[in-house]
């Protein structure tokens, strides 16, 4: 009896903007105070990555990049990668492309999941699944959202909250 394939994260990476926001400076955009933030949400910074050029990418790409140095794995190894997002760069192609392309995963394929606040866990559950199919060996998972492109900083109940970053696993059949 043949053992059943199962998929194991085997290396967990991330990337945050230089440029941190913090509640002194949303004191001065909008009528708020850090006593006020802190008390409801506990935040005192968030990360915003800065530069009109700039967008989903630029930080999934550096947290994949760190993820296969850190594993000791070239690029060109990674059979799929799965990006959830809410925020692409564009809607075609699809970003997690845009990341292959940036960090030279040449042999994967990649799409988009956008399913906002869940769109991580759903990303890893299918990167599992296909893993357990035996059809993919490793697989990338990368979490990335530039929030700041779509927030409206006069809205003191949302901008509050989010910042910019992204996070990358790298799951492996065992």
């Amino acid at each position: 009896m043949m053992e059943k394939i199962r998929a194991a994260i085997t290396a967990v990476n991330a990337y945050v903007p230089e440029y941190v926001l913090t509640n002194a400076e949303l004191e001065t955009m909008i009528d708020t105070t850090d006593e006020w933030i802190k008390s409801r949400t506990g935040i005192s910074e968030r990360r915003i990555l800065k530069g009109k050029d700039k967008g989903t990418s630029d930080m999934a790409y550096k947290a994949v990049q760190r993820l296969c140095d850190k594993r000791g794995i070239k690029p060109e190894e990674i059979d799929l990668l799965i990006c959830a997002t809410a925020t692409p760069d564009m809607l075609f192609p699809a970003t997690a492309n845009i990341i292959c392309d940036k960090v030279g995963a040449k042999n994967a394929f990649g799409f988009d999941l956008n399913a906002a606040c869940s769109g991580f866990i759903y990303s890893l559950i299918t990167a599992s699944k296909y893993i357990e199919t035996g059809a993919y060996k490793k697989i990338v998972v990368v979490g990335a959202d530039k929030m700041s492109s779509i927030v409206d900083y006069t809205n003191r109940t949302t901008c509050i909250l989010f910042g910019d970053a992204s996070g990358a696993v790298l799951l492996y059949f065992y």
